[in-house]
């Protein structure tokens, strides 16, 4: 481990930023100059968070003390919201800080990976940055030329100059996509000879022929020529992703392919592929619509939560609240059996209330926990296998940001969504508890009783207390208020984001680096989200206009398995898919298309007469449960990624993979728990209000 990785392990956030970031060796000038540029513009945009935290306090201040209501207020944090992500999707790929699959992409020599970062610019982005610059000007100018303002009459004037984001924020990512041309064409010239080490490009080529293989196989099952290219471009895209160019320019490459595709088909270009013509409608102009859905995207009231709860969590991060609980719940099971493995899970509970990131919160727990771990002698599996897994369920326990995306999807409540997961978060927390306690008991060398350990007193009980109250507090005024209704999710991010300031303040832990740092993890992180939210618009547009939900639609309910079979057989899918997707995508692209299905089988789930659609609110944290085991199960889990990056050397790859093992079981264990008994979903929504 080198000096600067040692120094970053000092700072979770900055250590977590260390592993999502991948500098650029190259110093070509002009490129050199271009990054600068960029990130110059980033780290002056970032600063909106800062003023969206004040735009809900002021909102949710006027709205209690003075019974004042100002819309313009509501628009200015998302209009904050929008600067920040379009903005940011620039940023995320002068870092190439982009969610990509790394199981083969890390195996590639440098020049290999370069030459894929080249192919996939110019034919993935470059036609997607494109059509956003063309389209989003006409649909920006259109609004100059009528002087749009708010639908409000009190609301924001110039709603143009909001819109006018879209072009400039592509113009500014077609820069970065030169930058990153500049710097792969430099280096592929005059780049070192180490650059040469590693697998060459011929492994993808076999990964891309078998696919391809799989592909004309499977159109053989359908009639259709545009259930054909349904086939054709879902495994397109999954192909595509093992090249581990960034997934959100993939499934946006993807999208543009396939609509020019369809173009051709529908004008009876391709009858000499033996295929008939299609009618899915689908060309240039019909593709720019989905300007339009991310305009939408960006003005969504519901999202403007997401930068928020990442601020909140990672500035919770920095506080030095999990070292106090670290250090006090050691003395409090300082004598237990797999003590320091308890406080690790209860820590990780904890911290899932108050964090979504599931990246920060393993890089945390690996930072404080592993060393000691190793110190203490546990086995490397158990370790390795407690983090990973305490780190993951901030996904599931609320406030979480993949069920603030699934309400989104599914156009659900929030609320609604938060309180239903509650207890199968706490179940599977339990879960791990009770099995830990039972390993360490029948397995004595596997966490042994730390040498020197001396029983808990009352100061030990009082530390802990002491610890774990403000940020208990934190935790019920965020959820508290939206479970009361005082406060809308959006509003209660705010305040927790605000609130975790003070409480890094308080403990005399904010900086101004500190500060920095958390601002500049949550632009990037919500830039990487944002990212995958406009690749997976331009992929489902597309995808529906040459019939991917009926195609689908049909696909499950033909299985004939019944109401139940066909809920077990979506969740198996969707865990399989965990295997290969990231949730994200998932999330965005499948989800939706879940929901005429589930709501045509006709479940008769408990809503209590208060509850809307509880049928669909118990499939959503179904479906959140399995996709929790998306960031433990390899090729792509992303637990195990940042694990290996925070790790003690003796801890190994092989060690990790084994230690996620029983607690993936468990997680499925906890499925099985809310799918035989719903109203462990459903009883706490329907009793909130």
């Amino acid at each position: 481990m080198t000096m600067d990785s040692q120094k970053n392990l000092n700072d979770p956030v900055e250590a977590y930023e260390g592993i999502l970031e991948h500098p650029e060796t190259d110093r070509q000038k002009i490129a050199v100059a271009i990054d600068t540029g960029v990130k110059a513009v980033g780290h002056v945009v970032m600063w909106a968070n800062v003023l969206l935290m004040g735009a809900i306090f002021s909102q949710v201040s006027l709205r209690y003390l003075f019974s004042q209501n100002y819309p313009k207020l509501d628009e200015i944090q998302w209009h904050f919201y929008g600067i920040v992500t379009m903005i940011g999707i620039s940023y995320a790929l002068i870092t190439d800080s982009h969610v990509r699959v790394d199981v083969l992409h890390m195996q590639l020599s440098r020049r290999a990976q370069r030459v894929i970062e080249v192919i996939g610019i110019l034919t993935l982005l470059t036609p997607f940055i494109y059509l956003m610059v063309d389209q989003g000007y006409d649909y920006f100018y259109e609004s100059f030329r009528v002087n749009e303002r708010s639908d409000s009459p009190t609301g924001l004037p110039a709603r143009w100059a909001f819109k006018a984001v879209i072009p400039i924020s592509f113009i500014l990512l077609a820069l970065a996509a030169l930058a990153r041309l500049i710097h792969d064409g430099h280096a592929l010239l005059y780049g070192p000879e180490s650059e040469r080490e590693g697998a060459p490009l011929r492994r993808i080529l076999l990964v891309l022929a078998v696919f391809a293989a799989v592909c004309v196989g499977l159109t053989f099952l359908v009639e259709t020529t545009e259930e054909k290219l349904v086939i054709a471009m879902f495994l397109t895209f999954i192909a595509l992703l093992f090249t581990g160019y960034p997934v959100a320019w993939v499934l946006a490459g993807v999208g543009v392919a396939y609509c020019g595709l369809a173009y051709l088909f529908d004008n009876d270009l391709m009858l000499w592929t033996g295929l008939e013509s299609t009618f899915t409608g689908l060309d240039y102009l019909t593709l720019g619509a989905v300007v339009n859905r991310v305009y939408a995207t960006m003005s969504n009231a519901v999202l403007v939560a997401l930068p928020m709860f990442i601020f909140m969590g990672l500035m919770l991060d920095e506080s030095g609240v999990a070292e106090r609980l670290m250090s006090s719940m050691q003395r409090l099971f300082g004598t237990v059996r797999g003590g320091l493995a308890i406080t690790v899970t209860l820590i990780g509970i904890i911290l899932a209330a108050s964090t979504g990131i599931i990246g920060a919160s393993v890089v945390l727990l690996g930072v404080l926990s592993l060393p000691s771990m190793m110190q203490q002698k546990y086995q490397p599996t158990l370790a390795a296998g407690v983090v990973s897994a305490s780190g993951t369920l901030g996904i599931l326990i609320p406030p979480s940001i993949m069920l603030v995306i699934m309400a989104d999807q599914m156009a659900l409540s929030v609320g609604d969504l938060f309180m239903a997961a509650v207890f199968p978060g706490v179940i599977i927390g339990g879960l791990y508890l009770t099995y830990i306690f039972i390993l360490a008991l029948v397995k004595r060398d596997a966490a042994p009783v730390p040498e020197g350990a001396t029983a808990p007193d009352w100061a030990a009980v009082k530390d802990v207390l002491i610890a774990v109250i403000p940020t208990l507090m934190l935790i019920l005024a965020v959820l508290g208020s939206i479970f009361a209704g005082l406060t809308t999710p959006t509003e209660a991010s705010g305040i927790g984001a605000l609130g975790a300031t003070l409480l890094a303040l308080g403990y005399r832990k904010l900086t101004f680096k500190k500060l920095w740092n958390v601002l500049v993890s949550t632009f990037n992180t919500t830039a990487y989200i944002f990212a995958i939210f406009l690749g997976a618009t331009v992929f489902s547009y597309v995808l529906r206009e040459m019939g991917g939900d009926e195609l689908i639609e049909h696909v499950v309910q033909s299985t004939g398995f019944g109401a139940n079979g066909t809920i077990l057989f979506i969740l198996f899918i969707v865990f399989l898919l965990g295997f290969v997707l990231d949730w994200i995508e998932i999330t965005l692209i499948v989800l939706p298309l879940m929901r005429p299905i589930v709501n045509g089988l006709g479940i008769d789930i408990p809503g209590f007469g208060v509850l809307d659609e509880p049928a669909l609110v118990w499939f959503v944290i179904l479906v959140a449960v399995t996709l929790q085991t998306s960031f433990l199960t390899p090729p792509v889990g992303f637990a195990l990624f940042y694990l290996k990056g925070v790790c003690p050397p003796e801890i190994k790859l092989m060690h990790i993979y084994k230690g996620i093992i029983p607690f993936v079981l468990l997680q499925l264990t906890g499925l099985a728990l809310v799918f035989l008994w719903p109203t462990l979903a459903t009883w706490l929504p329907s009793v909130a209000y």
